[in-house]
């Protein structure tokens, strides 16, 4: 029966993870969704049905749009297939425990995030009004209201410690030290993991952007650093090894 399960997420998986793709590259620009078909880049003729089935279609059409023949970029069925193979992911590491509903939103924002936020440095609002109702949601039906509204504080409570970082950081660099987006991401690192989690989870981000900011100053110095991947990637790190993860912060504090 797992099998069939896991098989069944995982082709929803690439169904949402075209659908993904979608809104972080046409909500940031303006763009609303369902108004106009999907097209090629290049030549832009209206695409068929058949022609955006997930993964399937590029492989079909060998990467290329059937008109024009140019090629197609490799991130629409590499964002689909690791869509689906997380969606899978999570029912393979937590069966229907409510962590897998937690993985699943949180996975679903890493795509969200990465394409946005590397592409047009914007985390998008909905995606995380969404999560963070999920998330409420998912609490709320697995344990009480109680926990549900705890979680909400622990939101808040990573939400108002970024925004305090942001306020120091502008006044001491003046510049934009943290993008509003990435404060708002971290009400939903604070309702996912909690407060010493969560503020572990930023601790993390910034080891994991560091590389990367590094490169990008020394080859660009006026570009700017798009740290919400970077916040998620560490959040869904540490919520995978949760267990793991509060071991080490009992043998540091204890």
């Amino acid at each position: 029966m797992d099998i069939f399960i896991i098989i069944g997420l995982f082709i929803v998986g690439l169904i949402f993870g075209s659908f993904y793709l979608v809104v972080a590259t046409r909500l940031p620009v303006g763009e609303k969704i369902g108004t106009s078909r999907s097209h090629c880049e290049y030549c832009k003729k209206e695409l068929k049905w058949y022609e955006l089935i997930p993964l399937f279609s590029y492989i079909i059409q060998l990467g290329k749009c059937r008109k024009c023949n140019k090629k197609l970029s490799i991130i629409y069925p590499a964002t689909e297939l690791i869509t689906g193979v997380l969606f899978s992911t999570s029912f393979i590491l937590y069966k229907f425990e409510y962590q897998f509903f937690i993985s699943i939103i949180l996975f679903s924002l890493l795509i969200l995030i990465y394409i946005s936020d590397f592409k047009y440095f914007i985390i998008l609002d909905s995606p995380l009004v969404i999560s963070a109702i999920g998330i409420f949601i998912t609490y709320l039906v697995f344990f009480n209201i109680n926990e549900a509204l705890i979680r909400l504080v622990y939101g808040l409570f990573i939400f108002m410690f970024l925004l305090i970082i942001k306020l120091i950081g502008d006044k001491l660099f003046k510049r934009e030290s943290l993008g509003g987006g990435d404060i708002k991401l971290g009400f939903i690192v604070g309702m996912s993991l909690g407060i010493p989690l969560g503020c572990t989870s930023l601790i993390l981000s910034s080891f994991l952007a560091l590389p990367y900011a590094i490169t990008t100053i020394y080859y660009d110095e006026g570009r700017e650093v798009p740290f919400g991947p970077f916040i998620i990637s560490a959040t869904i790190i540490i919520f995978l090894f949760m267990a793991k993860f509060n071991n080490l912060i009992d043998f540091l504090l204890f």
